[in-house]
């Protein structure tokens, strides 16, 4: 068990909580458009990363991977981030933030479940409460910024309705039972604009528009050398 403490903005009001994450996820092959779905597997598949077992897939990784750091230090040069919403359960309710699920790209090219193990997961410390968004979930945008070269470039960009709802994600995941207490789960990605590629910073938002605000962080990507 690993204690994360976020703002929870309850209408406008934001309140500190302190949750206690005793499981994460990552929920992978999310795409509710099988032709994206598609293009994203493809993109992987084109720098050496076979195709899933199923589609969606849940990944567990340990939970002391998830942080709301504004650094990280990988192995080597062949990481890469994707922005993500992240789902919380939390006292038979669930929380909504946003994350990254940073990947180790080289060693995803023989074995997923070990390359999302492998980096951090920065998340924003802000969370909002499903029910106040879940009327206009699909709505929502998600976007990613990558500085690459010195030059921040849009990353990623899609809104919510291009991934399974809500709910069929949880049920697919956990049988009908909902979305356990403690439990953190990454929600899937969209295709990287211009092909999956490495940065020196990844900044990701979750943009709700009609309730006109965002959740929002950076992180800066320190590569450690790898002397074999």
């Amino acid at each position: 068990m690993f204690d994360l403490t976020f703002t929870v903005e309850d209408k406008g009001a934001p309140t500190p909580l302190t949750l206690a994450i005793d499981q994460a996820v990552i929920a992978g092959w999310t795409g509710r458009d099988p032709v994206a779905r598609d293009k994203h597997i493809a993109e992987l598949e084109a720098i050496g990363i076979a195709r899933p077992a199923s589609t969606p897939i849940y990944y567990r990784v340990s939970t002391r991977r998830i942080t709301t750091t504004d650094s990280i230090e990988v192995s080597g040069g062949d990481s890469s981030g994707e922005v993500e919403f992240v789902l919380i359960g939390w006292q038979g309710r669930i929380l909504v933030g946003c994350g990254s699920d940073h990947t180790d790209r080289k060693v995803e090219a023989y074995s997923v479940t070990v390359s999302k193990q492998m980096c951090d997961k920065p998340m924003a410390s802000t969370l909002w409460e499903l029910e106040d968004v879940i009327g206009h979930w699909d709505q929502m945008i998600l976007r990613s910024w990558a500085v690459i070269d010195g030059a921040r470039v849009l990353y990623q960009e899609g809104t919510l309705d291009g991934m399974l709802p809500v709910k069929d994600l949880i049920d697919r995941g956990f049988g009908g039972k909902g979305l356990p207490d403690g439990c953190a789960m990454f929600g899937g990605t969209f295709a990287a604009k211009g092909g999956i590629r490495p940065a020196s910073r990844f900044e990701f938002e979750l943009e709700d528009p009609v309730l006109k605000r965002k959740i929002g962080h950076g992180y800066d990507v320190i590569a450690l050398p790898v002397l074999g």
